[in-house]
């Protein structure tokens, strides 16, 4: 799953097989209306039994394929993507390219086709990337005074600053903008370059005034969100500077400066407009300088904010600068790996089940492994392929067609889903459904020591029926709580936008994210195999199969009839 900073985002939301069988309605033979015809012509039925008959059950198949995912052939896969010998799956690098060797294998023997026509892998859609890496002599020049890059100021994403460039910026408050609360009524900021405070407006009680019940808003807990809303109105970089005194930029940097010097990875033909504004991030020091002002001034005019409860005008002058921040550029291939099972009666629409196979490598000489991020939705969509094409081998294979995705670049900004969407092997208009799976084999903080859970993310933000299959399907086979709190559209964490369900929901199709929340080795080297609780683990991707059973096989498609935030 996609990180999240501030502190966080750089470091870049069970049961056996035997129980669930036994759970299972009972098989029965069911005779052919033919043949029970004539056995009713031969031996007329008395009376009072034809009376007290009942009808003969339905034989419950999903029931009967789900308990093939099971936890012995999860372990088998992950113990081997999530392995030292895969390097943490880098997108674009050894690792990667091996796991993607890799599911492609599984897809080709499980039986499914690749759909990717024109590939030299038709299990395979390549995709050409720019890898960029910062390079050494940034500086930033203002007062007379020349700052350090990785000491006073850094960045991250992408640059317009390859060599020096002047640039008078524009302070744009704490950059937020909803109902009520506008940093940038009045101001024209297309094309241009701003100062924004971090954190978020906080009453004199020190609670966010614009969170819910006081807690951090959207605003306060991601400066991705401040960096989206600049990028929206136009504006071409984002200075962040954080006054907080409790801070320690220089101690900070320090810390971030491996994960800084990472490289970041976007797409080559990307859109004129497509890119997001290039973020940065000073020292006080250095956001002094920039607004031209100092440190009482800046505490007066967020006492301000505060009381007021709105955005003031503030009495900062901001001073021209001078800024160099390069980059060394260079292209690469990256893929998706797809196989698709072909439906029957309804082959014509597309139900996508999705995991994102990529991880963030080597940090530090440490392989982060990524055993739950997401090697466990990787291992999941191979146990719910095997399942469903057990299923068609045996004279029961889906009414729709299904397309097994794996997705590389999710670390990265949800970039493989992100190209999927806009490439799509198949059309978007006959895609029914996205079911995605990421981080399903842990438990996290709000749950430990608690019965088995799973949150559940998107499933009604646009189709009512899809959330009622997730319910009763969980309700009929796995009774698991199903944790819906991160669909409220006020969750700081913002998860419904941070993995690879977001891309196809931008596309009104309707999504359901299955998820287990943030644990202490998010994004950690500690993320490991031998910490997966595969029983908890197996629960979870039978829901999401049983889930998908009844989207590929019901007799209409789902409804899109609600557009929540």
């Amino acid at each position: 799953m996609q990180k999240k900073p501030f502190l966080t985002w750089l470091l870049a939301a069970g049961v056996t097989a035997s129980a669930v069988a036994q759970q299972a309605p009972e098989k029965v033979k069911v005779k052919t209306k033919r043949k029970a015809k004539t056995e009713a012509a031969a031996t007329p039925a008395p009376a009072a039994d034809a009376a007290t008959a009942t009808p003969t059950a339905a034989v419950d198949l999903a029931g009967q394929y789900g308990p093939t995912i099971t936890q012995e052939d999860l372990r088998k896969h992950l113990t081997v993507l999530a392995s030292d010998a895969y390097e943490g799956r880098e997108t674009g690098e050894k690792g990667q390219k091996m796991a993607a060797e890799y599911l492609s294998k599984q897809f080709r023997e499980l039986g499914l086709t690749g759909p990717v026509q024109g590939s030299d892998d038709p299990y395979l859609q390549h995709f050409t990337m720019e890898r960029s890496t910062w390079a050494e002599g940034g500086t930033l020049k203002v007062g007379g005074q020349t700052y350090k890059w990785l000491t006073d100021f850094y960045g991250m994403g992408s640059t317009p600053f390859q060599t020096e460039t002047a640039v008078q910026p524009v302070f744009a408050g704490y950059g937020i903008e909803q109902d009520g609360y506008s940093d940038y009524t009045g101001l024209d900021v297309k094309g241009k370059d701003l100062v924004i405070l971090l954190g978020e407006p906080t009453g004199t009680d020190g609670k966010a005034i614009l969170g819910k019940d006081g807690a951090g808003s959207k605003w306060g807990n991601d400066f991705r969100a401040k960096l989206a809303m600049a990028t929206e109105k136009g504006a071409r970089s984002v200075f962040f500077v954080d006054f907080n005194p409790n801070s320690n930029f220089e101690k900070l940097a320090g810390r971030m400066t491996q994960y800084i010097s990472r490289p970041s990875i976007s797409f080559k033909d990307a859109k004129p407009g497509a890119r997001r504004a290039s973020a940065f991030f000073v020292s006080p020091a250095v956001g002094y300088k920039l607004l031209g002002s100092n440190a009482a001034a800046v505490t007066k005019y967020t006492a301000s904010v505060n009381k007021a409860g709105k955005p003031v005008a503030s009495a900062f002058k901001p001073a021209k600068f001078m800024v160099t921040a390069p980059k060394k550029v260079e292209d690469f291939t990256t893929e998706n790996v797809l196989g698709y099972l072909e439906g029957t009666d309804k082959k014509d629409e597309v139900v996508v089940l999705s995991a994102h196979y990529d991880h963030i490598g080597i940090i530090g000489g440490e392989v982060h492994n990524g055993a739950d991020d997401d090697g466990s939705g990787t291992v999941t969509l191979l146990e719910m392929a095997q399942a469903f094409q057990k299923a068609k081998a045996e004279g029961h294979g889906p009414r729709r067609s299904i397309l097994f995705l794996a997705v590389t670049g999710e670390e990265k900004g949800l970039l493989g889903s992100e190209y999927y969407t806009d490439h799509p092997i198949f059309p978007l208009s006959a895609t029914v459904a996205d079911l995605n799976t990421d981080m399903v084999g842990r438990t996290d903080k709000d749950h430990e020591g608690k019965g088995d859970y799973v949150y559940v993310i998107g499933s009604d933000k646009l189709s009512s029926e899809l959330h009622e299959i997730v319910l009763n399907s969980n309700e009929k086979y796995t009774k698991m709580d199903l944790d819906f709190r991160f669909n409220d559209p006020e969750d700081p964490n913002r998860f419904y936008y941070r993995s690879d369900h977001y891309n196809f929901a931008k596309h009104k199709i309707p999504v359901a994210f299955f998820f287990n929340g943030v644990h202490d080795d998010y994004h950690g080297a500690g993320d490991e195999v031998e910490k997966i609780e595969f029983p908890k683990m197996e629960k979870r991707a039978r829901l999401v199969f049983y889930s998908a059973w009844e989207v590929v096989n019901r007799d209409q498609r789902l409804v899109v009839d609600s557009n929540k935030k």
